[in-house]
């Protein structure tokens, strides 16, 4: 299992809409955050090992009506 956190920047007055779409309509996200700075949500997304990263963020998150940008962080190990 790959976890990987993807912070998305929306269209103006869009957030809501995406955050929205994104919890209740693509499986492997877990969890979605409102978050202040540059982007306007965090997504954390747990993914099979043998999926493409790319893949996922470009063809599941990316295509949201109302997304401008994604930054993607991947991790490594989960500290306890």
């Amino acid at each position: 299992m790959q976890t990987i956190f993807v912070q998305v920047k929306c269209e103006l007055g869009k957030a809501y809409e995406v955050a929205d779409e994104a919890a209740l309509n693509i499986d492997q996200v877990s969890e979605v955050y409102s978050t202040s700075g540059q982007f306007d949500l965090l997504l954390k997304c747990y993914l099979a090992d043998e999926t493409d990263i790319g893949h996922f963020v470009t063809s599941n998150i990316q295509t949201l009506e109302g997304v401008a940008d994604t930054f993607t962080t991947i991790t490594f190990k989960a500290f306890t």
